[in-house]
């Protein structure tokens, strides 16, 4: 089976003189299945990598449109990692990912404060998304010299995430990120892709302060609907997470919520558990439509699969009823948030998750 090779904490930690903390250990990635029934779901995959690959430019980058244009190609990245494809593959797949790590390594991509979302207007929420993958795809063995220039960038990214997470902001915005560097609110959905890149890049053996992690912690609990006890414990366990405190609870905030916390290492924490019961009286069917559908799908996928047991295939089945029906004959799905490219790629991420590639989103 084609699998990803891990760089190990050791290389990492000489190259780069990292020390891991002793608080704030995740578990490590679990490992893949040996082997897996192929379904008829996996031909559907294979039909959005084809309509991505198909919408690849001739620098590299993949995208329908221009906005977005760097975070939708480390999307695309992803979207292949996650069934397997490498960028060493001698395959077509394992080209496209080459061509699209190239592009986003272009210096021009990255400013010189480690920023990734200015050019193509991505803000926080491409840097956030960029840095992840980079942090995924981190000693994935292309060669010497292109491994030292994911390390260097993903290094920059990183330390971006980490000073704007340390602006000076009020008490109800602390541990949080909003659209750009020195920003000085938060939001829940940009905050989840800071944390994504920060538990990625702990994978990858680089030093994380716990604290950060701590501070996030609290902000998204903040962002969790419900009266709290003398304890500071939610007392509503059937409830969820919001945009920004006190919001209505949405299925794409409820879902980004959850999964942030398990990254997090905040599995059996008393908003995870809650947010799970609110999300098994709904199905994502009656979201279709809506906005963010594909953004909240995403998250329910990788969430649900967190919690593992009836409610992982519970999930995983409804994810499967919703998407497939509604993926078009060129293999992608409906723009209906941001384009085509956006919509299939975390189509084929809330598919993908049987797979078990990506070491983010494992337990």
């Amino acid at each position: 089976m084609n699998r990803r090779i891990f760089i190990t904490f050791a290389s990492l930690a000489a190259a780069h003189a990292l020390v891991l903390p002793p608080r704030f250990a995740f578990a490590q990635p679990e490992k893949a299945r040996p082997s897996l029934q192929r379904e008829k779901v996996d031909d559907h995959i294979d039909q959005a990598i084809a309509y991505l690959r198909a919408q690849q430019r001739a620098d590299g980058s993949i995208n329908d449109n221009d906005f977005g244009r760097l975070a939708m190609t480390s999307l695309s990245i992803m979207a292949m990692l996650s069934i397997g494809h490498q960028p060493t593959d001698k395959t077509p797949e394992g080209e496209a990912i080459r061509r699209a790590l190239t592009y986003v390594l272009r210096p021009e991509n990255q400013e010189r404060t480690g920023y990734f979302g200015k050019r193509d207007n991505s803000r926080m929420y491409g840097h956030g998304i960029t840095t992840l993958m980079l942090a995924e795809v981190a000693g994935m063995g292309i060669d010497d010299a292109y491994d030292k220039l994911v390390l260097d960038r993903l290094q920059k990214g990183i330390d971006l995430i980490l000073k704007a997470q340390a602006i000076r902001k009020e008490a109800q915005h602390q541990g949080g990120w909003r659209y750009e560097p020195d920003s000085r609110d938060s939001d829940l959905s940009i905050s989840v892709w800071q944390v994504m890149a920060l538990r990625s890049a702990k994978n990858a053996g680089f030093e994380i302060p716990a604290a950060a992690i701590d501070s996030a912690v609290a902000y998204l609990k903040s962002t969790y609907k419900s009266p709290r006890d003398g304890r500071g414990e939610p007392t509503d366990l059937r409830s969820g997470f919001t945009y920004v405190p006190q919001m209505q609870v949405t299925y794409s905030s409820a879902t980004a919520g959850m999964l942030a916390m398990q990254v997090c290492g905040q599995y059996d924490a008393a908003e995870v558990k809650g947010t799970a019961e609110w999300l098994l009286t709904m199905r994502p069917q009656l979201q279709w439509g809506e906005q963010w559908f594909f953004y909240g799908t995403y998250y329910y996928a990788q969430a649900m699969h967190q919690r593992g047991g009836k409610v992982a295939e519970h999930a995983r089945r409804e994810v499967e009823r919703v998407l497939i029906p509604q993926q078009r004959k060129d293999g992608s799905w409906p723009p209906t948030e941001s384009g085509a490219v956006y919509a299939t790629t975390l189509a084929v991420l809330s598919l993908s998750v049987k797979h078990h590639y990506l070491p983010i989103y494992q337990r």
